[in-house]
């Protein structure tokens, strides 16, 4: 026997003679129109779709047999599957208003007639990021008010708070009267916001005794804003060692533009006053070009401490509109004579001696 052997210079090309095995993929419990080609599991000669058949070809010679394709659904599809149906008539959209839920219980104390309000827990509340908030009551009978707080919370879509308002009642709850409770939010300038309140009788607190309750906060009334024309942010702070005052205008917002149509140069004049003696006036720089001016200006005031309950701060957004001519835009006073805003910041500022508080005010034609 012989033996013939041949040489050949050409490159020698390997033949694909092993085929890659067969993977079985889970068949999808998905059967909505969009999903194409879907072959049994069990069955491994299925047939590519026309559209396809490129792809399917090349992807035939690396794996040596066809594979499932599936198609991704475009976003403008729609599938009326009856998942769909029930969560679109079950949820409530966005777009719909969710008052926030207290839960809260009533006790009546015999032994010592007081009323005990247990404030539990809110829920739904929608406030902005960072601000802070509490549940105030309020009891009114024969025209004399009571007033009671929870502890300050951060405020998240669930709030709890467990804690006790107490209210005392010597002649006991069967008489005239309601209580008032409300959530409020306030965010790090001490912007105060009532988000909501709830009432009952006296009347009714044996009935509502020792069971938990969960009332929806009705969004309060609006009321009626008398020419406010913008608001402005301050922080104060008082020295108690120097006797000094100290207040940083910041800047304000919302200022009316009808009334700035031709020049925009603005600045705040500041008088410290003791009852009706002015003290000391002062004026920051002017803004020229900006309908939201920001000033960032510090002022000290020198006040001795047995003054500050019998003195007050007067401020006024002004506009230089010409020569000579400045234009009031609007004004606002912090003092214990004041009220709203201005009381409370002036008050929280004795409180609180050597700390910078920072709030809103507004301003009033």
């Amino acid at each position: 026997m012989s033996f013939r052997v041949e040489k050949s210079t050409e490159p020698i090309q390997p033949r694909t003679l092993l085929n890659f095995p067969n993977i079985f993929k889970p068949k999808p419990s998905v059967t909505s129109p969009e999903v194409i080609n879907c072959a049994d599991p069990g069955k491994t000669n299925a047939t590519p779709p026309k559209e396809t058949a490129k792809e399917s070809d090349s992807c035939n010679q690396a794996t040596g047999g066809p594979e499932e394709v599936f198609a991704i659904p475009r976003e403008d599809s729609t599938d009326d599957t009856p998942c769909d149906t029930e969560l679109t008539n079950g949820m409530t959209t966005s777009s719909s208003s969710i008052h926030p839920k207290l839960h809260f219980s009533l006790t009546y104390n015999m032994q010592h007639k007081e009323l005990h309000v247990t404030v539990i827990e809110a829920e739904h509340v929608t406030a902005e990021a960072g601000c802070e908030g509490y549940i105030s009551g309020l009891l009114t009978t024969d025209g004399r008010e009571r007033q009671a707080q929870t502890s300050v919370r951060r405020l998240t879509g669930h709030v709890q708070w467990g804690e006790d308002l107490v209210f005392p009642l010597p002649d006991g709850y069967k008489m005239e009267g309601e209580v008032a409770l409300s959530l409020h939010s306030c965010d790090r300038f001490s912007r105060n916001t009532n988000l909501g309140a709830m009432r009952f009788k006296l009347a009714d607190v044996g009935m509502m005794s020792d069971a938990d309750c969960w009332v929806d906060l009705q969004p309060p009334k609006q009321p009626q804003v008398t020419s406010s024309a913008g608001e402005i942010l301050l922080s104060i702070s008082y020295l108690p060692a120097a006797n000094r005052l100290g207040v940083v205008v910041m800047k304000a917002k919302g200022l009316q533009s009808d009334r700035l149509k031709n020049t925009i140069d603005l600045s705040v004049k500041l008088a410290l006053k003791h009852q009706s003696t002015k003290l000391k006036k002062k004026q920051t720089r002017r803004v020229k070009h900006k309908i939201n001016p920001v000033w960032n200006e510090m002022m000290m005031l020198e006040v001795p401490r047995e003054m500050l309950s019998k003195s007050s701060l007067d401020l006024e957004v002004l506009n230089q509109a010409g020569p000579g001519k400045l234009e009031p835009l609007g004004h606002c006073q912090l003092g214990l004579q004041a009220s709203g805003t201005g009381l409370q910041h002036w008050q929280e500022m004795l409180d609180n001696p050597r700390k910078q508080i920072a709030m809103w005010h507004p301003l009033f034609a």
